[in-house]
């Protein structure tokens, strides 16, 4: 009879919660051992996730901290083999719906979506990506983070998220394919440069002003992104601003991992935990399928590799003899400046590359501009 009068009372308590904090609580693992603050950290950590969101149930992983019975826990000895399985397991039966870890041995094609808090304007802005890698070539790595970042803002509940391409290197292309997929009916709404000139390629001063809703860039990149915003008042050595490295995402991928360094402080590791927390509400995974498959269908394949390097070609081209440049052409991308050069010379137009403002340029004599313009584009740099 007690046992019933238990498992009664623990169904009225799990009711009561429920109607107390709006449904059931989703429960977000949460790696209790690794952080160059010490266990207490990620304690604290959690226990400020728990504080702050009523619809979120912390489950710390690894070896119990005294004084913090508030939060559940899966105890297991001071060895990260140790909780890496018993986080591996609590998401497979289910305990969890998603985890944040302080490392983790994802597979090539899976990433990381970051969140960092933009001090311009106080505006939250997601990084894809930031840990992992989604593919081998740049450009196409930063295509899928575009994809990626997109479904993870949907399961933030972003509808319509904005994106922006980083001017690192492949960003013209990057931007040319991702149009391409818009043209072809992929849903995606391109944010704009603050900056005079406008356009979706992202300077220095868009990221700090949050221009966009998702800042797409290479993994590297977007790893050095959020070490800076994380601890640019501290000195680098305790993160203290903003979300964390993110979910993960891939083709394929089921699980919501989430990333935090060993410098994250517990400010960090308890936004990491509700980061984590929300997409997993919103169906991340489901999102991420949907958004490929519907990239899919608007060509991405195709698309991407038409980007991919071409082998090279054996043939020698010379230059036409030099004539004076006095115009200049945008929009080639830094890794196909030189392609698009040899272009202009094979068809007896005298061209060289440079660094402008903005960007690369295409610099050569104005009569010959609109043929040269129409090659370029025929030939895929435009």
């Amino acid at each position: 009879m007690s046992d019933v009068k238990k498992l009664i009372g623990g169904a009225l308590s799990e009711i009561i919660e429920a109607a107390r904090t709006g449904g059931p609580r989703v429960k977000v693992g949460l790696m209790a051992h690794g952080s160059e603050h010490g266990p207490e950290e990620l304690a604290i950590g959690g226990r400020l996730a728990q504080q702050n969101n009523q619809s979120i149930q912390v489950v710390m992983i690894g070896p119990k901290v005294e004084g913090y019975d508030d939060l559940q826990w899966i105890e297991t000895d001071p060895c990260d083999a140790d909780i890496a399985k018993a986080m591996e397991t609590a998401i497979s039966d289910g305990t969890i719906a998603g985890a944040v870890a302080l490392h983790y041995p994802f597979p090539m094609g899976v990433t990381t979506i970051g969140r960092v808090l933009t001090p311009a304007k106080g505006k939250d802005m997601i990084v894809a990506s930031s840990t992992g890698t989604s593919a081998i070539n740049r450009v196409e790595a930063m295509i899928r983070n575009a994809i990626y970042g997109i479904a993870t803002a949907k399961a933030m509940g972003k509808t319509n998220p904005t994106v922006g391409i980083l001017n690192v290197e492949g960003a013209q292309l990057v931007f040319k394919a991702l149009n391409k997929l818009k043209e072809n009916g992929y849903d995606i709404t391109f944010g704009e440069s603050l900056r005079a000139d406008g356009g979706s390629v992202l300077r220095g001063n868009d990221i700090l002003a949050g221009a966009v809703d998702v800042c797409v860039c290479d993994t590297l990149t977007g790893n050095v992104l959020m070490k800076m915003f994380s601890s640019f008042n501290t000195g680098g050595s305790y993160e203290a601003l903003g979300w964390g490295y993110g979910p993960s995402a891939g083709e394929g991928w089921s699980k919501v991992i989430s990333i935090i360094s060993r410098a994250s402080g517990a400010p960090v590791i308890a936004n990491a935990v509700a980061y984590n927390g929300e997409v997993a509400k919103g169906e991340h995974s489901e999102k991420v399928a949907s958004e490929v498959a519907a990239a899919k269908k608007a060509g991405l394949e195709d698309i991407i590799k038409g980007v991919l390097p071409k082998p090279e070609c054996s043939e020698e081209v010379v230059a036409p003899p030099a004539e004076p440049t006095d115009e200049e052409i945008h929009g080639v991308d830094v890794l196909s400046i030189e392609d698009a050069v040899r272009e202009l010379w094979k068809n007896k137009i005298y061209a060289e590359s440079s660094m402008g403002c903005t960007g690369p340029v295409v610099k050569l004599p104005g009569k010959h501009m609109e043929k040269a313009k129409k090659l370029l584009a025929q030939a895929g740099y435009l």
